[in-house]
């Protein structure tokens, strides 16, 4: 008995030192342009599909006969309790991804797997809390989020089958944060798109062939949702990942478990408050300009939803070798990476700019041919998106410092380029300029400035000092 057991335990040690060998030559060895890219490029088009997963939906519900335009209205006041779905696994495994990355960086392989365990845990509490929560209370929730009589109903069909799926949904974007830290990130973009090739199938016959309506689009949503679940949890059981999710991990460690909420609060935060930007620059818009100056801004939302599948997905790509080689204290390839980093973040920023700037009317018409808009958006968009070249240094810097551990300055960023700048400025600049309306759009411009200003030189100071700790030019 005692002998087995130690042959056990051998070759567990054996397995765990073969795991650490490959990691090592992943992540901190190997050279730091051609990894970045080789990540990067998978999580951009693993954003690329979230987004294209999101629109599935509500192209097919739109296209329902008589009752389309009703029940597209109905689903996307359920948009809120999605984001907010969305933001709570964030909470969890943006905080608790880049710490297993640490962890294996400094070869502590089983503290990372307890990482991994706990965030699971969190994850399944917050779903079973978020499914009684929204089952009970859906539809005053919903009603408070601007449903109407003729909406509400198509609002909770599809909230009250979508919520049920809810441990589905965080088990997906939850844990393939974890795949995505181990540096596969081709395997975290091939899970996503399982489920979003699934939903387009299932869209089309719950709603085209079965007339299931939004009911239906709920359905192929939590299904598809369960086949990128089981990808993901398969995986990470299987002898291919780094990190393995074992039971007895699957536990509350209140040591583990608050390091990971408070460094994912950042990213969830970011989740979060868009929701209240978009109310913000809608209310005031509508005030000052009407439903030309709210129609401009949504297509100005629709660049900015390309610009942030590009950066994020850039951001992706670098974080398991920043954290890695902050947890291995290999402070010159974390140099590197970040160079590379936030070269790529501007270039992409820069490029988007520049096409705007010189060609708004081409931007515009991408997402409208109505001809009094794409004028009125085209002066709008210069105006809007004038220091967008800025926003890779914002990006960059403000998820590195995630990725570098350092969550109170991620949080600090967070609310103060949308809490403090941005929502006050959307509501104080129309009183104090002579057109209100452009005083509404010169408030991103303003906040991108102001926050960049704050953020280059706080990552600047920071990393100087880690630099200084280890010795690195």
């Amino acid at each position: 008995m005692k002998d087995g057991m130690v042959m056990e335990k051998q070759e567990q040690k054996l397995t765990l030192g073969n795991r650490k060998g490959e990691q090592e030559s992943l992540l901190g060895t190997g050279p730091i342009h051609r990894l970045f890219f080789s990540l990067a490029v998978p999580a951009i088009l693993a954003q690329m599909i979230n987004i294209l997963y999101n629109l599935v939906d509500k192209m097919f519900i739109g296209h329902i006969p008589v009752e389309g335009p009703l029940a597209l209205a109905g689903v996307g006041i359920t948009t809120p309790v999605i984001l907010a779905i969305s933001a709570l696994a964030a909470l969890v495994s943006m905080g608790g991804a880049p710490k297993a990355s640490i962890m294996m960086g400094r070869q502590n392989y089983p503290a990372a797997e307890e990482i991994l365990g706990t965030c699971t845990w969190m994850i399944l509490v917050l779903s079973l809390l978020l499914t009684v929560f929204m089952r009970l209370c859906g539809r005053p929730v919903l009603l408070l989020f601007g449903a109407s009589s003729g909406t509400i109903g198509y609002a909770l069909d599809y909230m009250n089958i979508y919520c049920l799926g809810t441990v589905l949904i965080q088990l997906t974007l939850g844990l393939n944060a974890f795949i995505t830290a181990e540096g596969f990130t081709k395997i975290s973009m091939l899970n996503v798109a399982v489920g979003a090739v699934c939903n387009v199938v299932l869209d089309y016959v719950m709603i085209n062939l079965l007339h299931w309506g939004v009911e239906g689009a709920a359905l192929a949503t939590i299904l598809s949702q369960g086949v990128s679940a089981l990808c993901v949890v398969g995986f990470l059981l299987s002898r291919h990942s780094t990190l393995k999710l074992r039971l007895k991990n699957i536990v509350f460690r209140r040591d583990l478990l608050l390091p990971c909420i408070l460094l994912g609060t950042s990213p969830a935060l970011m989740q979060l408050t868009e929701n209240m930007v978009a109310i913000s620059f809608n209310t005031s818009l509508q005030r000052f300009g009407g439903d030309m100056a709210v129609s401009s801004m949504s297509i100005m939302n629709s660049i900015m939803q390309f610009v942030m599948l590009l950066l994020p997905g850039l951001v992706q790509g670098a974080q398991p070798i920043l954290s890695y080689n902050l947890g291995a204290e290999k402070i010159d390839r974390v140099r590197d990476c970040f160079r590379d980093l936030l070269v790529s973040c501007v270039a992409g920023s820069c490029l988007i700019w520049a096409l705007c700037m010189l060609r708004p009317d081409w931007v515009a018409a991408i997402f409208t041919d109505n001809a009094q808009l794409i004028q009125y958006s085209s002066g709008a968009i210069r105006i809007y998106l004038s220091m967008l070249f800025l926003y890779g240094v914002q990006v960059a810097c403000q998820y590195s410092f995630v990725a570098l551990d350092q969550a109170p300055t991620a949080i600090f960023l967070t609310i103060w380029r949308k809490i403090i700048l941005l929502i006050p400025l959307i509501f104080i600049l129309p009183h104090l300029v002579a057109e209100p309306v452009t005083g509404v759009f010169l408030a991103e411009p303003i906040a991108d400035t102001v926050a960049v200003c704050t953020t280059g030189p706080m990552f600047y100071r920071y990393f100087s000092r880690l630099k200084r700790k280890y010795g690195v030019k």
